[in-house]
């Protein structure tokens, strides 16, 4: 096996596999990547046995074969290498040796046989759709996944495919965060799958600005997600998902519709002075304004007052302020609309003019 490539050619593909390399496991192969000359194309997998990630690129030279090398130094002498180097790589016996201008180097290798791939998956749903779309999903719910939670079904992104709707949701028991988009194409059958943690970031960070497109693959116990040269392969949590859809408020009858940054300032100064465990702050409702109360063990106390479009009085209620301000982060649009029912009753925070983005918040007894 051997061929011949500039340093960015190598570069990029690297990027995008060696993020799935644990520094630490099991089996020593699964440090390395499975480097495969083949069809007049290199191509690239790297995998911890949950996730598996292969970009391909061209190149030069070429000689088929395949071989494991070790992830994370060949990135690292890649990475170091001047701009625009031309790197020549050939498999000898037991090592690879890599050639750029005057630098030399020899790697170790291991067998391509002792690398764990996965197979084709059994192929129940395929959606294709916009890549900033899918991008725009998976961000502005992912930050509400659970982590390392004994919930196991917790610790990942739920995939809700059903007709013309693709939904993503996240929940760690205190908060829930939802965004939904359109399909061009109606799906047969409802199909809810969910993407464990490490697979969620990997995906986002694959993510690029364009207007390419993005192909999804439901498998029964697999995702694959192909985009241009790359194919994203992640199994999926067994588990069953709350019904989620009951978390929801239903009859929050109390509405305060705030400018979104105006909110997200006061919040972060009332932060401040909030308890470092609890982090509690009190939102207090009244005709034309929210009040923000934060105090701690100290005796300390922050007060902040923001105008608001409502009608309500007599309303208070304590939430954890992080979650506050993360749902409000993942917000678009300059005004925020928090909706309640009563004192003891979850908040859901939307975007005043859509309903696709949701985020439900459990209150606080403060």
């Amino acid at each position: 096996m051997q061929f011949s490539i500039q340093r960015e050619a190598l570069l990029k593909p690297l990027q995008q596999v060696v993020g799935v390399v644990e520094r630490r496991q099991t089996l020593p192969v699964l440090a390395n990547l499975l480097v495969k000359v083949a069809d007049g194309k290199v191509s690239m997998t790297g995998t911890d046995l949950e996730v598996e990630m292969i970009a391909t690129t061209t190149a030069d030279k070429l000689v088929d074969g395949e071989i494991t090398i070790p992830a994370r130094k060949l990135f690292d002498i890649v990475r170091a290498l001047p701009d625009g180097a031309q790197i020549d790589l050939k498999f000898n016996g037991d090592r690879v040796a890599m050639n750029a201008g005057r630098s030399r180097f020899t790697l170790a290798t291991l067998p391509a046989t002792e690398f764990p791939t996965i197979d084709e998956i059994e192929l129940v749903e395929r959606v294709t759709l916009p890549e900033e779309v899918l991008r725009d999903l998976m961000e502005r719910t992912a930050f509400a996944m659970a982590n390392q939670d004994v919930r196991y079904y917790l610790n990942g992104m739920l995939l809700d495919l059903q007709e013309h709707t693709l939904r993503c949701v996240a929940t760690d028991g205190h908060r829930l965060a939802l965004k939904e988009t359109k399909l061009d194409s109606k799906v047969s059958t409802r199909r809810q799958i969910i993407i464990p943690r490490k697979g969620v970031n990997e995906l986002i960070g694959l993510f690029e600005t364009g207007d390419g497109q993005i192909e999804l693959e439901f498998g029964r116990n697999h995702l694959r997600v192909r985009r241009g040269d790359v194919v994203f392969t992640s199994k999926l949590i067994d588990g069953r998902f709350p019904d989620y859809e009951a978390v929801i408020p239903l009859g929050a009858d109390k509405h305060a519709t705030l400018d979104r940054e105006a909110l997200r300032g006061a919040l972060q100064r009332a932060a401040i002075l909030s308890n470092e465990k609890y982090r509690g702050v009190k939102l207090e409702l009244s005709p034309g304004k929210l009040r923000i109360v934060a105090h701690n063990p100290e005796q300390e106390e922050a007060v902040e007052e923001v105008e608001a479009e409502t009608p309500v009085s007599d309303l208070a209620v304590g939430f954890n302020v992080g979650y506050l301000l993360d749902a409000l982060g993942a917000l678009r649009g300059e005004k925020a609309r928090l909706n309640l029912r009563d004192a003891q009753s979850s908040c859901l925070v939307q975007e005043d003019d859509s309903d696709q983005a949701r985020h439900v918040i459990m209150p606080l007894r403060l």
